[in-house]
């Protein structure tokens, strides 16, 4: 079980990193952990789900709590159930982007904040592990709570008239499925959109480009507007421009700033994560909004956005937060937006490419992984040659280390749920680019 619990959530190959004994273990000391009698469960489609949820549900009901169970689902739909309701506890059972072998559980406290492995998760798997399970004299019941209504009804507030837009959407063969076409009708040409927990189209991470090259190629078949691909479990969303070009996520982040900060709207914080890219600041402050950086992460972000009152924010994976829905993140709202400013630039004449293209200044590297022993060491080597020796213009060490110069940045991490050391680097050229990759790598490999 030991290898099922990360930074920010349960997750691992079932049956390997973790089973159904696991689950029920887990199950039963939500309550406690969470300190409430009443837990909100939800599942996504994935063979292992029926499974997981039935010995999830006889673990929280075995300690006396009540479940309401809201059925298939996205990962946002635990969310706004949890917060919308008034719980203090959801479980939402989901491996997110991961294939088709894992599984997992992302837990939620008052609020629908994260419990991270900082923020509780270390004590349930503690709990999990030596604890010692007395059934409640008084099992509790579990509850069909039907949520479809209230969220589809919250997720239509934000839909404008799209009618004039040509769009492909890629539901990945995930849980967008079970509500997608309920907010937002038949009015786009839906790809890969039946719930299969064998996603027989691709992988649901679309981060990975070759995940997102079918609805690209659509994109320029159908000489459509733009498209767009869900993850998993719906709480990520990547878009592809009207030229199918894979548009990075963290510059949807500056695109959103054309709804929440335009015109007179209040003007205040956005969130962006250690890795986004500069342009996605430079073009934000020209709709007076400034940036927060934080870490990497849900179980991060979404309490930061909280504490510092930002309007909204996002990360280079795809993800966006939102102060309107619980500073959570959810897929399908942030799409919805973005369709929306589409639709604007549009009736103006304007195409997404050309926006995105506005909003870029920078060649970009993409996340380059390295799997290596002594992760720690090369962050050092990394640190020591580029701190000490070419005095940044601005250095921040809370997830790895970011280090800015006048034309160009860098960051190195370490994966919290792979075992990677991550970099990402972005210049004003590309040769400049190329050159700072290349001897930042060879230091990460100790080739110097």
């Amino acid at each position: 079980m030991k290898n099922a619990f990360h930074a920010y959530d349960i997750r691992g190959v079932y049956n390997k990193d973790f089973n159904k004994e696991d689950v029920y273990k887990i199950g039963f000391f939500i309550p406690q952990l969470l300190e409430t009698n009443e837990v909100i469960v939800g599942r996504d489609g994935r063979n292992s789900s029926p499974e997981i949820h039935d010995a999830l549900l006889r673990g929280i009901t075995d300690a006396g709590a009540d479940v309401y169970d809201i059925g298939l689902s996205t990962t946002p739909m635990v969310y706004f159930a949890t917060a919308n309701y008034g719980f203090k506890a959801g479980v939402q059972i989901t491996a997110s982007h991961n294939p088709k072998e894992y599984n997992g559980l992302k837990i939620s406290r008052t609020n629908a904040l994260p419990v991270g492995y900082d923020s509780g998760l270390d004590k349930l798997e503690k709990l999990a592990t030596e604890g010692v399970i007395k059934v409640s004299e008084k099992k509790g019941k579990v509850i069909e709570k039907n949520i479809r209504k209230d969220y589809i009804d919250f997720q239509q507030k934000y839909l404008k008239d799209f009618s004039n837009l040509k769009v492909g959407v890629d539901v990945s063969n995930g849980a967008a499925s079970v509500i997608i076409k309920d907010i937002w009708k038949d009015n786009f040409l839906y790809i890969n959109d039946n719930l299969d927990g064998n996603f027989p189209a691709h992988s649901p991470n679309p981060l990975m480009e070759e995940n997102t090259q079918q609805i690209r190629d659509l994109v320029k078949e159908k000489n459509l507007d733009l498209g767009l691909v869900f993850d998993g479990d719906a709480d990520r969303v990547v878009f592809s421009d009207d030229k199918g070009r894979h548009v990075k996520p963290d510059l949807i982040i500056a695109v959103m700033a054309q709804y929440f900060l335009s015109g007179d709207k209040p003007k205040g914080l956005v969130l962006e994560d250690i890795r986004t890219s500069k342009s996605v600041g430079e073009y934000v402050e020209k709709f007076s909004g400034k940036m927060a950086m934080w870490k990497v992460g849900r179980a991060n972000a979404a309490p930061k956005l909280r504490e510092i009152d930002g309007i909204y924010g996002g990360e280079f994976a795809g993800h966006y937060y939102f102060k309107d829905f619980f500073y959570s993140d959810s897929g399908i709202l942030a799409a919805s937006i973005v369709l929306g400013i589409v639709a604007d630039l549009k009736k103006q004449g304007k195409k997404f490419s050309d926006l995105i293209d506005e909003i870029t200044h920078y060649y970009n590297s993409g996340e380059i992984n390295f799997k290596l022993e002594d992760k720690k060491g090369a962050m050092e080597r990394v640190k020591k040659f580029f701190v000490e020796k070419e005095k940044p213009t601005a250095f921040y060490d809370f997830d790895g280390y970011r280090v800015e110069y006048k034309d160009w940045w860098f960051n190195i991490r370490m994966s919290n749920t792979e075992p990677y050391l991550r970099l990402l680097c972005e210049a004003k050229t590309l040769d400049m680019l190329e050159d700072k990759v290349s001897v930042i790598t060879k230091l990460i490999k100790n080739e110097q």
